[in-house]
């Protein structure tokens, strides 16, 4: 066979290793994203043009969060917006646009103890999503009430969901299993019948 022939099956050959290689790969970052973002990983994928585009976005998200400074809560300060979420529960009675304004503010509160920059919603739930991609969509959905609630637009019930969606998102930041147990000790005692339950 001519020398020109063995070049031209070798060249093939490079070029369907590196086409396998490279299919390997994305199959690899895809699973590796889904993964790690889970639901946020197919609502980025719906809402941008394509899944290049969304997986450079949960990238970049990614790269964002590992320069940022995040930190667990004190056992003090746990404690203390576990009472705080508590009185925001019970606020819920009696003024449930407050109740919501209030839970809003406190989570915004932990995540910048925490570490997460707040300037944005956004970019917080951006940046939320990363760490924990399974109560991102509680907090864009409990954000969007809050925004009806500011436009006098949100009922009653919607405005319960969104402090379910916010606790959701508390009880994730907060990051410890005790502080689940202490709201799930004091709602249980409290008998108002009317307290924001999971």
């Amino acid at each position: 066979m001519a020398t020109w022939v063995w070049i031209v099956i070798v060249v093939a050959v490079v070029i369907v290793i590196g086409v396998i290689v490279m299919s390997a790969s994305r199959t690899r970052r895809t699973r590796r994203l889904q993964e790690g973002f889970g639901p946020e990983y197919d609502r980025t994928v719906e809402t941008t043009s394509d899944r290049k585009t969304a997986e450079r976005e949960l990238e970049e998200r990614r790269e964002r969060r590992e320069a940022l400074d995040i930190r667990e809560l004190a056992p003090a300060a746990r404690e203390r917006y576990v009472s705080e979420w508590r009185d925001v529960q019970v606020r819920f009675v009696d003024d449930p646009g407050a109740a919501v304004r209030e839970a809003d503010t406190l989570v915004q509160r932990v995540m910048r103890e925490r570490g997460y920059p707040t300037d944005d919603f956004e970019q917080r739930a951006a940046d939320v999503s990363v760490d924990h991609p399974h109560v991102a969509d509680h907090y864009r959905a409990a954000h969007s009430v809050w925004s009806a609630n500011e436009r006098g637009e949100a009922s009653t019930e919607d405005l319960r969901q969104s402090l379910v969606h916010y606790r959701s998102l508390f009880d994730e930041l907060l990051g410890t299993a005790g502080a689940d147990d202490a709201l799930a000790r004091d709602t249980a005692s409290e008998d108002t019948g009317a307290e924001v339950r999971r």
